[in-house]
């Protein structure tokens, strides 16, 4: 796990319970390593892991680290799960190295990017009241056939917890997708982008919305579940 407050471990605990009951579920044993994201600036540190997770976090304070992690899990084809804000970085490490969208980033993070892969929505942008411009609780999504998404939680309609601000820039769909980004989970509108996946990957999936939350010991979260059999597949390999 690669985050800003690994020095307070507690600070995921939802995340770490999520992450055993996917173990449970494969009567495996969960070991969970924490990267400190402002001190990762060579990723090579995370040769000996089977998968890498960037949680939820906001602002600049050890992006840069987070994106690195996620370049390497792409590169390295190590299993990756982005949730929330690590799906926001997954895209921007996407868009920088792959689609090649020079210093492409979050408006949060830089409000001065050529880029803005990650950004405030139009009807967002003049509310001043504060909280106004967040996205809260349950919102429905639909899955595309033939994901990792779809196939995790074996529907094609979910409903899953929000708490954040910055979007997926709408502006940006089409140059990410025919990059080969998949867009596998969208509101029912299509308009906003709930999950993104990498094909060609043993196991990479950003989710915008929080998992960790439906998740117990007796039914574990599916996309936990799936990650951590990626995981285990990995370890079994080496």
């Amino acid at each position: 796990m690669v985050g800003k407050y690994v020095g307070l471990t507690e600070s995921y605990k939802s995340l770490n319970e999520a992450l055993y009951h996917a173990g449970f579920a494969h009567r495996a044993r969960v070991l969970i390593d924490y990267f400190d994201s402002e001190k990762l600036d060579d990723a090579s540190v995370l040769a000996g892991v089977d998968g890498v997770l960037v949680p939820h976090g906001f602002g600049s304070r050890g992006a840069e680290g987070k994106i690195l992690a996620v370049r390497y899990a792409r590169e390295q084809r190590v299993p990756y799960f982005g949730i929330c804000y690590g799906m926001q970085l997954a895209v921007i490490e996407y868009a920088r190295h792959v689609a090649g969208l020079e210093r492409a980033n979050s408006r949060e993070i830089d409000p001065a990017t050529p880029h803005p892969v990650i950004d405030l929505l139009p009807e967002q942008r003049g509310v001043q009241a504060k909280g106004a411009t967040m996205r809260l609780g349950a919102w429905p999504c639909t899955l595309l056939p033939g994901t990792r998404a779809f196939d995790s939680y074996a529907r094609g309609e979910i409903s899953e917890r929000h708490r954040h601000r910055y979007e997926f820039n709408p502006e940006y769909r089409d140059r990410l997708a025919g990059a080969g980004l998949v867009l596998s989970g969208t509101s029912p509108d299509g308009r906003l982008v709930e999950i993104v996946e990498v094909a060609d990957h043993p196991w990479f999936l950003g989710c915008q919305f929080h998992p960790e939350f439906a998740s117990t010991p007796f039914r574990p979260h599916p996309l936990f579940v799936a990650f951590v059999a990626a995981a285990l597949e990995r370890a079994g390999s080496r």
